[in-house]
């Protein structure tokens, strides 16, 4: 998951020298509207885009019933959030398949905030989240996701599977608690369970789970999880099973509004807002670049990363604007779209018409739907998010990597996502850094070369990079032979030199010279030679040849292998 996400040219292109308005102005139109170009080929797909946009819709439903009522915003929110930020994403987003809406990874992420700031303060949360992700598509960020490593966003999944599944356990077996916690929740909820009553959801749960396993075994191309939900909302009606429903839903959309921002309560919502808005501008550009790979986009039609955290960002906010929660690009929902067909925006857009026809002439049917049948979709969900393949992939790949992906998952669940990744990416950088710093070595350096060094000369080459992690062990593990009086390094297959590196070469060169040891370079790239320069390595390397020797070399640096070892003849010889 770590291959770059790549979208075509650059949504407006460079800026015309001389002219940043203009090429401002330009991004701005390329990434912010919509385009004709955006429906290429509907005439033609649009019967396909409709089939899709309807299964989508389908499948939908109970997920964005769920993921309200798990975020403790309620059932309506999410329903609210599938249709308007559905929508708004499709017609602005960077992805032509890509469909929107309440996710589990943003609901991990709302749950404390409800917790600590009450449901009143997700919408100036999400509004701010649009907006700072809206600006990150305009500052041209949408690259950046491209970097983070493939054990990160895999232990980050695996994360948000296990956090979604402890989050129904509550919905299941009602019990206080401080909702600060998803585990403390879960274990709580799992030890003071009144089992009598709750028995009722339990039915439900086995009966929803069976459907959703079974099912799909026996009929493929019909959504199990709406059979299960309807068949469970069936079976609670007839037979009067005591278990907490949905309620009352509101028949339509709100009126759009701007929520209420108290200015001395905005410092302290900076700091959700962020990390609201950097899960959206992940999971959505993760989302994006799989709906790439499933549908098999060419160049000119795969995602412009840009575009699709502008689109995002705009829909948070219009879904902040009507009381919904913030949106993301939904992987799960956006695979069955693609796999049904869909070839345009047409398909995502159909899709949040049939969830808001839900919301306009079906919300008393949904009301009677159980919040028990709700958390069994989720927890089916959660665990077929966790592919055993990958798993295994990512133990086979070797000990670093597994280490990232078990940490990755640990930290999402036992602190947050947003810690989680800044921690995996800090440990992947240490153990990449841990490996080069092993690839880098010194090794005899005349072999294969043709060139027999005299008697007291010796030659090695530094191989790899030579930068703070590399370098003191680099050099604390090497000593030169007792007759050597002249050291020929060669520098032409380093391929990294940082300031740390060249001071601890220097620090060895005044060691080995006071030893008595003449040090000769070889091979010195251009690229390297300013920081050579800074580390003060050239005043080092001092020619005890006579000045007038024709032989003589001030800053005892060579192109020339053959050269050098002669040089360094000389040096023996004057000895």
């Amino acid at each position: 998951m770590s291959a770059a996400i790549t979208g075509g040219p650059p949504a407006g292109g460079p800026v015309p020298p001389g002219r940043p308005l203009a090429g401002l102005l330009r991004h701005l139109g390329a990434v912010a509207l919509p385009r004709a170009a955006d429906y290429r080929g509907a005439r033609t797909s649009w019967r396909a885009d409709l089939t899709a946009g309807l299964t989508v819709g389908v499948v939908a439903l109970p997920l964005a019933l769920g993921f309200g009522v798990s975020s403790g915003l309620g059932a309506a929110a999410g329903l609210i959030t599938a249709v308007v930020a559905g929508v708004v994403a499709a017609v602005f987003g960077g992805s032509h398949v890509q469909v929107s809406g309440p996710t589990g990874a943003m609901t991990v992420v709302l749950v404390p905030i409800v917790a600590h700031y009450g449901p009143g303060a997700v919408a100036v949360i999400g509004l701010l989240a649009g907006v700072l992700v809206m600006t990150a598509g305009l500052a041209r960020l949408g690259q950046l996701v491209a970097y983070l490593p493939w054990p990160v966003l895999e232990g980050f999944t695996l994360g948000i599977a296990a956090i979604i599944f402890l989050q129904q356990i509550p919905l299941v077996s009602p019990v206080e608690h401080s909702g600060e916690s998803t585990v403390a929740a879960a274990v709580t909820a799992t030890l003071h369970a009144s089992w009598p009553a709750v028995w009722p959801s339990l039915v439900v749960v086995a009966v929803v789970v069976a459907i959703m396993v079974v099912l799909p075994r026996w009929v493929r191309g019909i959504p199990a999880s709406l059979v299960a939900v309807v068949v469970s909302s069936v079976l609670v009606a007839e037979t009067g099973l005591a278990v907490p429903t949905i309620g009352p839903l509101p028949e339509g959309l709100p009126t759009p509004s701007l929520p209420v921002l108290s200015l001395s309560a905005l410092p302290s919502l900076l700091g959700p807002a962020l990390a609201v808005a950097a899960l959206c501008a992940i999971e959505s550009l993760l989302s994006a670049r799989v709906a790439d790979r499933l549908a098999g986009a060419p160049p000119a039609r795969r995602t412009e990363p840009d575009r699709e955290l502008f689109g995002q960002g705009l829909a948070c906010v219009a879904s902040a604007m009507v009381g919904g929660m913030p949106a993301t690009g939904a992987i799960a929902r956006t695979a069955v779209n693609v796999r049904t067909g869909a070839r345009t925006r047409v398909a995502a857009v159909v899709h949040s018409l049939v969830l808001l026809a839900v919301v306009l002439f079906g919300a008393t049917l949904v009301s009677g739907i159980p919040l028990a049948a709700l958390a069994a979709v989720l927890m089916v969900t959660a665990v077929r998010m966790v592919e055993s393949r990958v798993v295994r992939s990512v133990i086979h790949a070797g000990r670093a990597e597994w280490a990232i992906f078990a940490v990755t998952a640990a930290v999402t669940v036992l602190v947050d996502l947003i810690t989680a990744i800044e921690v995996g990416i800090v440990l992947a950088g240490l153990l990449a850094l841990r490996a080069v710093a092993r690839s880098s070595r010194l090794t005899p350096g005349a072999a294969g070369t043709g060139i027999d060094p005299p008697p007291g000369v010796e030659v090695q080459r530094v191989d790899g990079s030579l930068f703070f992690a590399a370098a003191p062990t680099l050099f604390s593990t090497f000593a030169l032979a007792p007759s050597t009086s002249v050291l020929v390094l060669r520098l032409s297959s380093v391929h990294a030199l940082d300031i740390s590196g060249a001071a601890h070469l220097a620090e060895r060169i005044d060691q080995w010279t006071a030893d008595g040891v003449t040090v000769l370079l070889k091979g010195t790239r251009p690229d390297h030679a300013a920081t050579l320069e800074a580390a003060g390595l050239p005043q080092r390397l001092h020619c005890s040849l006579p000045a007038d020797d024709p032989d003589h070399v001030v800053d005892h640096s060579f192109a020339e292998l053959d050269r050098a070892v002669q040089h360094a003849a000389r040096h023996v010889q004057r000895c």
